[in-house]
């Protein structure tokens, strides 16, 4: 196995050199270093982490009442199973400690970086080794055979919408719901609140029944579609009291119950063609939705509530608490825009961006650089959209592999089924890397192609692509298919990549 190695003086490199190297120490980074040890033997590889903190977008998410909207039995790793989940639904903090307890057990704390923010990969063809610019105390070269991206896609928080003036004169405290000030005293204070996705729908119960806050308005662009959450075996109360001892004395019942789950939560991909029995499905579903709506909140907010476009377009917000929260008299909810509301007084004091995450570019704001120069997005721009073999690798992009890629994870069902997939897949490829066995694998240009038309064909018969649902046609980073199927496309490996081991460097 390939070492890492430091300058040693006269005649050597400058730079640093990992075999590998990993992006991020979010669930991604973090599943990978793992399998990595544990189905390689292998424990040479660095991770950066941009962040202060390790756990991606549960450190950089830290607002109140953050949770999990997927049941945890099923927001976890196969390899790594918690008897002892507080709820079904536990929240961002305890997601963090799950994470710390991976970490502590495969002893990855000495292979993490915190504060490093890669800014720059570049492929060396003639060394076949990636160089990368790392910002940290000083700026610093590293290089490395293998390069692996786990930078999720709830990173970059949008900014100010650029349509709307005047905020600059505003005197109180504007900040993003993911870098929420923990400082802050909203105790007696009016709260705008701008957004009304799975973030907003967190945050405002809570304004209203921890924070004290004297007023809340919020402000909604499109109302969403609101699915009860699912309710566990037992109840709630029953499952937080049983499930641990349960789990904890009857081998093989949390993997059948993780099972059942994964099951039913990715039935509902029923909703998302574009057949008969599918529209029908969609149908019933929206009256059921439609009916909880009217159940659970203020009559005087239910034509508003309703949405204007199909169940399925956009990702449902999976919620106990926001509907009934909106009966408070503390609480506004408007259809008002930002830009409508600089002709009328608002009190507040205080203005919470939840208005999402910049995913216009993948892989933002790193740049990657492969054969002849071309970037990633460049190449993307060229073909019409974000595409990867798998949502794992790219031709031209040499030794380098993807987790969170387009086109690799559904939007209804649990990412982490999704990560381990990409993560076998991808050491399947890493392997005879690592082992010096080869130089350097590249995709092939004819099965990028080949696998993009396949995809973007069988979106196309998929709600969330469809012109008449979203507005507009084109890429998108969804699977067009179960989450099982995703599992059996992960599994071969072989044709459609060009391997080269007559190159070694010496």
């Amino acid at each position: 196995m390939l070492a890492p190695s430091k300058p040693r003086g006269y005649g050597s490199s400058d730079n640093t050199f990992y075999p590998m190297v990993i992006l991020g120490a979010g669930m991604g980074g973090i599943g990978m270093a793992c399998q990595l040890k544990d189905k390689l033997g292998f424990d040479q590889f660095r991770l950066f982490e941009r962040q202060s903190g390790i756990g991606g977008t549960w450190w950089i998410n830290r607002y109140p009442g953050v949770a999990c909207d997927i049941p945890a039995i099923f927001y976890s790793f196969s390899f790594h199973q918690n008897p002892n989940w507080s709820s079904f639904f536990p929240s961002g903090e305890e997601i963090l400690r799950y994470q710390q307890s991976i970490i502590e057990k495969y002893q990855l704390i000495d292979k993490i970086q915190l504060n490093s923010d890669v800014v720059h990969c570049q492929w060396d063809d003639f060394k076949n080794e990636w160089e990368i610019t790392v910002r940290h105390l000083v700026p610093e070269i590293v290089r490395c055979k293998v390069l692996v991206s786990a930078v999720g896609g709830l990173v970059e928080p949008r900014g100010w919408p650029s349509d709307v003036t005047g905020h600059d004169k505003f005197q109180g405290e504007i900040f993003h719901s993911a870098r929420w000030n923990e400082n802050i005293n909203l105790s007696g204070k009016n709260v705008l609140v701008v957004g009304t996705g799975c973030s907003a729908a967190q945050i405002v119960p809570k304004l209203l029944a921890e924070k004290g806050v004297k007023r809340v308005t919020q402000v909604m662009r499109e109302a969403p579609w609101v699915v009860p959450r699912l309710t566990p075996p037992f109840g709630d109360e029953g499952w937080n009291k049983l499930a641990p001892r349960l789990f904890s004395t009857i081998p093989g019942l949390m993997n059948f119950i993780r099972k059942i789950v994964a099951i039913q939560i990715d039935a509902t991909f029923a909703y998302f063609g574009a057949s008969e029995s599918s529209q029908r499905a969609r149908e019933k579903l929206r009256d059921d939705l439609l009916a909880h709506l009217h159940k659970t909140a203020p009559t005087k907010y239910h034509q508003i509530l309703t949405p204007n476009y199909d169940v399925g377009c956009k990702r449902r917000i999976f919620d106990t608490d926001w509907f009934p929260s909106l009966s408070d008299p503390r609480l506004e909810l408007t259809t008002l825009g930002l830009k409508s509301m600089e002709e009328r007084e608002i009190p507040c004091d205080v203005i919470i961006l939840a208005n999402g995450f910049e995913v216009s570019s993948w892989f933002h704001p790193l740049m990657v650089v492969g054969l002849d120069g071309k970037s990633l997005n460049s190449v993307f721009d060229k073909r019409g959209g974000p595409q990867m073999y798998k949502g794992t690798a790219l031709d031209g992009f040499p030794n380098f592999f993807a987790l969170f890629g387009p086109n690799s994870f559904s939007g209804h069902s649990s990412v982490i089924l999704g990560l381990e997939n990409q993560i076998n897949h991808a050491i399947k490829l890493i392997r005879p890397l690592l082992q010096n066995d080869i130089a350097k694998i590249d995709l092939k240009t004819e099965a990028a192609l080949s696998y993009n038309q396949e995809i973007q064909a069988a979106l196309k018969n998929m709600l969330t692509i469809r012109i008449a649902c979203c507005g507009k046609a084109g890429h998108v980073s969804i699977l067009h298919g179960l989450t099982g199927m995703y599992h059996g496309l992960c599994k071969a490996v072989g044709r459609e990549m060009s391997v080269y081991s007559d190159d070694l460097p010496s």
